[in-house]
């Protein structure tokens, strides 16, 4: 690196930590990561202590569990944009607060839709924060040998948070009422908000223009739509009320796209995407998610209703996952600068792909060694595709756009996401129905409804009692463990997909800093170093 490169960089480095070191920066934006990873899967254990004190109606409980997911994805373009206008320091500390405030809303709400509003605020709080962290850590870490060390920190971090969220929710329960599965969020952020104010460093993008209401508005409705749709669809909702907002969301969607690349200063620079290494990114995010998500779901449905497990055993057999998840966002920015995102993403989906395949050995009989392999494969490869990913797709974004990058990124995540349950549920439905489909001293009827679930063939077969209730519990098990080998082998094609798209990726990890030209300071005021002080390059066409 020449000595000019080398100055320019130290000279952003000062720039972009000025106030607080940028690893003490780091820590409190994973500290913020955490808490919105460990809310997204608290709930998921409380739910049947909700139902029993607040007695939710079917729709109501429904919308306890996915307004947060659907109102965080819908706005994560928003705020992200908002973000790089207003500040993005300005936004992550608005969203602490609110976080804090939804926190307490639902800790002491007395009704399902006191619940539910609370729920929906905890998704604006999410969506401000989560955009708000990456897009500081682009700007506070400009070198990108340091920045891919401390995505992978972070992404680390969300591993964590994914997996700490059930156990956590399972231990306050076990000892308080389900609302301090939210109580545990306001010390947390009490701590963060002044914490962050007085370290974290204020940015924004370029100023030019006006942000755009409209456009935002539109977005947000937009992904509303779709992921609503989405979800309908992994549940195997297939009437006018999936069709409609999937219909509504995908035209809106359109309309934002066009509006955007009509303004001459829009919410989000499109032509990030005619960069191979931008879209190319996007679209390995929204394939790791999609097998990530539905493989999870599936899987602890075999260890609980197959293998007889308990939730709590559950959890247990899939940590070593998110231990092998956590080790690879560790090791990443190392394997990234020796292989280069070509390579480690190629890998990733690969290795997860192996990993997939040799989970098809997994029959009716508990095989523990064999499950703890696969995971450990699964999540070591899946968090060295995302990790990867997300570190080309920062990079190559410019400092100026990093809010929308962020939420970009953020978005096809929630998306895969969606789409993994959607996508994997209906495959594995199509695979498991036909064994049940005349099932030998089973009356038609019970066997047409136990091809819904293997949970309601289990609940079908307790109720005929008897041969023909043991013959159709041995038959859904049959089926479960067959359509479970198919939708993991149409995963293992994705990933292969995911691995011949990645060959469209960088060879080698691009590290030299742009030179930077620094005038000469008049006097020695004129040399103190405030943030934003250095201009960001000028935007790549």
């Amino acid at each position: 690196m020449s000595g000019t490169t080398t100055a320019a960089v130290g000279l952003r480095r000062r720039a972009a930590g000025a106030g607080a070191n940028r690893w003490v920066v780091l820590l409190v934006l994973c500290v913020s990561l955490l808490l919105v990873a460990v809310d997204a899967t608290v709930l998921h254990v409380a739910v049947p202590a909700v139902t029993e004190d607040l007695r939710p109606g079917a729709i109501e409980l429904l919308w306890i569990v996915d307004t947060y997911p659907l109102v965080c994805a819908s706005l994560l373009i928003l705020f992200g944009t908002l973000g790089d206008k207003v500040g993005r320091r300005r936004i992550l500390l608005l969203g602490y607060a609110l976080f804090g405030v939804a926190s307490a809303m639902a800790a002491f709400a007395h009704t399902a839709e006191v619940l539910i509003v609370a729920r929906g605020l905890l998704g604006v709080g999410g969506a401000m924060i989560m955009p708000a962290t990456l897009s500081i850590l682009r700007q506070v870490f400009p070198d990108r040998r340091e920045r891919a060390l401390a995505i992978g920190v972070w992404s680390a971090v969300a591993a964590v948070g994914a997996a700490v969220g059930p156990l956590l929710g399972g231990f306050l329960l076990e000892h308080f009422w389900w609302g301090s599965v939210f109580l545990v969020n306001i010390p947390l952020m009490l701590v963060s908000l002044p914490v962050g104010r007085l370290l974290l460093p204020e940015s924004r993008g370029a100023a030019d223009g006006p942000w755009d209401v409209v456009g935002a508005l539109t977005a947000a409705a937009g992904l509303f739509g779709l992921v609503l749709g989405v979800k309908r669809l992994g549940g195997g909702e297939l009437g006018a009320l999936t069709v409609a907002p999937l219909v509504a969301g995908a035209a809106l969607i359109v309309l934002f796209v066009r509006r955007q690349r009509r303004r001459r200063h829009p919410l989000v620079d499109l032509r990030m995407f005619a960069r191979p290494a931008f879209s190319t990114s996007v679209g390995c995010i929204v394939l790791a998610m999609l097998a990530l998500v539905g493989l999870e779901l599936i899987a602890a449905q075999y260890l609980q209703l197959v293998l007889g497990l308990s939730p709590l055993e559950t959890g247990l057999r899939l940590l070593p996952l998110t231990f092998a998840a956590m080790a690879a966002g560790l090791a990443g920015a190392r394997l990234l600068r020796r292989f280069g995102p070509r390579r480690m993403v190629c890998a990733g989906f690969c290795l997860t792909a192996a990993a997939v395949v040799t989970l098809t050995a997994m029959g009716q009989a508990d095989n523990a060694g064999l499950l703890l392999f696969g995971f450990v494969l699964l999540g070591f490869g899946l968090e060295t595709t995302l990790f990867a990913a997300y570190e080309s797709m920062l990079s190559e974004a410019p400092p100026e756009q990093a809010g929308g990058a962020a939420a970009i990124g953020e978005t096809s995540y929630q998306l895969g996401a969606g789409i993994g349950i959607a996508l994997l549920g209906s495959v594995m439905n199509a695979a498991y129905a036909p064994g049940l489909s005349s099932v030998p001293g089973v009356p038609s009827d019970a066997s047409a409804a136990a091809g819904h679930s293997l949970g309601e063939a289990y609940g079908v077969a307790a109720r005929l009692g008897g041969p023909a209730g043991e013959v159709l519990r041995r038959a859904a098990r049959d089926s479960f463990v067959h359509g479970l080998h198919v939708t993991l082998l149409v995963s293992a094609g994705l990933l292969t997909l995911g691995a011949v798209m990645a060959l469209r990726l960088p060879r080698v990890m691009q590290c030299d800093a742009p030179a930077v030209e620094v005038p000469a300071p008049r006097d020695a005021g004129d040399a103190a170093l405030s943030f934003g002080a250095v201009s960001p390059p000028a935007r790549r066409p």
